[in-house]
């Protein structure tokens, strides 16, 4: 695992390497550094959800595309849309930019609150990272 690849511990995160972070009654999800590492420059941002919209634990709300690859976007834990950022939709960069900031997704309300004590810590979705890396 290259070294400059940042784990926040303020978060938690899913094995397909999307984070989401605690704040209030929403959860906010974003994709990992990793993840923008292994993509490389994001050149579109795509959702398949609208605010409102109810999302399903593990389903895909969204593709994310690169000059490598297209990649699902999948929700980290059941529950309804709260916002969409839509600001990727005319600048998908900001994910490569501040992936942890800027760049984050969707804000969820989770509808089962226990779904966000199956992600993975810091310490666990670091380990996930160095063993998918081989």
């Amino acid at each position: 695992m290259s070294g400059d690849t940042e784990i926040k511990d303020d978060r938690g995160y899913t094995k397909d390497h999307e984070w989401a972070k605690d704040e209030g009654a929403e959860l906010v999800v974003g994709i990992t550094a990793f993840a923008v590492d292994q993509l490389g420059d994001i050149t579109l941002v795509n959702f398949d959800v609208e605010a409102g919209d109810s999302i399903e634990q593990g389903k895909p709300f969204g593709t994310i595309e690169s000059v490598k690859t297209l990649s699902d976007l999948y929700a980290p834990v059941s529950g309804k849309v709260a916002r969409i950022n839509d600001a990727l939709e005319d600048a998908p960069e900001l994910v490569n930019d501040d992936c942890w900031g800027k760049g984050w997704m969707v804000a969820i309300e989770p509808s089962d609150s226990s779904q966000k004590e199956a992600l993975l810590d810091a310490a666990a979705y670091g380990k996930h990272v160095e063993e998918s890396d081989h």
